[in-house]
C-alpha cells in the first residue's frame, strides 16, 4: 500500500466526485479530468469515485472499474482514490473491491446491504470479508439503505486492522460519539459539517458542495468560520432540494463545467429550483465557483440517456 492509515486520517475534504457524460452518454474522462484539476488546485485532499454523487449505481461495473483506474493513474500522486466499490451483493463486492485495488485505489468506500438487508450478523459478516481485502472506510445512509449502523455493529467492525473510519449522515451526535471512542468519522452531510469538524471533533467531510466551490469548503475545514457557513448555507439546503446528485449536477451544468446530459433515471431541476440556484450562484465570487458561466438554462438544453 502506497498510504499508510496516518494519511487517511489526515485528509479533512474529500470530494464526493461529479461523473460527466458525452453527447454519447458515455463517461467524458476530458472533463471528468478538469473536474479533478478543480479540486487539486483547491487544495482536497482526496476524492470518492463512482460514489452516490458519481452515480456508480448508473455505471456498469466496466465503466465503474476504468473510472478507478483512470483516477488512480491521473491522478493519484495528488490525491488519495477511494473507489466506492460496494454492493448488497458480497460476491459482487469482494470481486469489484478486489479488482479496484488491483488498479491501485488507496482505500474502498464500503455500504452496507440494502434492499435486500440483512440481520446484523450478516452485515457484520459483509464487511469482515471486504475489509480483509484492503483499507475501507463503511458508509452510513440510513435514508438510502433502510438500515442505520448503529454504534453496537460500528464499534467491533472498528477494531479491524483495515478500518479506517465512517462517513456517518446521521448526525453529529454520533459522530461526537465516535470520536471520544477513538473511531474516526467524516460528516456525509455538507451543511452539518463544519460544526461536526469544529465543535465535535470529526476528521473532516466527504462533500458533495466541493465538487461546486472546493476552496469554500476548503476554507470551512480547515478553520472556524462562522461568517462563511451562514454565506454558504442556502447554497448546501438546495443542493439537497432534491435527492442527490440531481441538483449538483443541474449546477455544474449551469455554469458550464459540465455538459447537460443526464443519465436517467436523474432529470434535470425545474426551472424554478434552477432560479433559486442561479440567485444563489451569482452571490458568490467566479473564482470560487467551478466553471466559467452562468446560466438558467432552458429545460429542452437538457439531454437524457440511459
Amino acid at each position: 500500500m502506497r498510504v499508510r492509515m496516518k494519511q487517511f486520517k489526515a485528509a479533512s475534504l474529500m470530494t464526493a466526485i461529479k461523473t460527466p457524460y458525452n453527447a454519447k452518454g458515455e463517461i467524458d474522462f476530458n472533463t471528468y479530468d478538469q473536474l479533478v484539476a478543480e479540486q487539486i488546485k483547491a487544495g482536497v485532499d482526496g476524492i470518492v469515485v463512482g460514489g452516490t454523487t458519481g452515480e456508480g449505481h448508473l455505471l456498469t461495473w466496466e465503466e465503474h472499474l476504468i473510472l478507478i483506474a483512470h483516477s488512480v493513474h491521473k491522478h493519484g500522486k495528488d490525491l488519495l482514490i477511494i473507489g466506492n466499490t460496494g454492493s448488497n451483493n458480497t460476491r459482487e463486492a469482494i470481486k469489484a473491491t478486489q479488482y479496484g485495488f488491483a488498479a491501485g485505489m488507496d482505500a474502498t468506500l464500503q455500504i452496507n446491504p440494502y434492499y435486500g438487508r440483512s440481520s446484523t450478523a450478516g452485515v457484520s459478516a459483509h464487511f469482515h470479508k471486504l475489509f480483509d481485502i484492503g483499507p475501507a472506510f463503511i458508509y452510513n445512509v440510513p435514508s438510502r439503505t433502510g438500515q442505520d449502523l448503529t454504534p453496537d455493529l460500528i464499534e467491533p467492525l472498528s477494531k479491524h486492522k483495515n478500518f479506517i473510519g465512517v462517513k456517518e449522515c446521521t448526525g453529529n451526535d454520533r459522530i461526537a460519539y465516535y470520536e471520544e471512542r477513538g473511531i474516526a468519522c467524516w460528516s456525509g452531510n455538507d451543511d452539518e459539517s463544519a460544526a461536526g469538524r469544529h465543535q465535535h471533533g470529526s476528521h473532516g467531510v466527504i462533500s458533495v458542495t466541493s465538487n461546486l466551490v472546493p476552496s469554500l469548503m476548503r476554507q470551512l475545514m480547515d478553520a472556524p468560520n462562522d461568517s462563511l457557513q451562514q454565506r454558504m448555507q442556502p447554497l448546501m439546503e438546495w443542493l439537497f432540494c432534491e435527492p442527490n446528485p440531481i441538483a449538483i449536477n443541474t449546477a455544474l451544468m449551469m455554469t458550464g463545467a459540465v455538459a447537460p446530459i443526464f443519465r436517467m433515471p436523474y432529470q434535470a431541476l425545474t426551472k424554478i429550483q434552477r432560479e433559486q440556484g442561479l440567485a444563489l450562484l451569482a452571490e458568490l465570487a467566479k473564482d470560487e465557483v467551478v466553471g466559467d458561466k452562468l446560466m438558467l438554462m432552458a429545460d429542452d438544453d437538457f439531454k437524457y440517456c440511459c
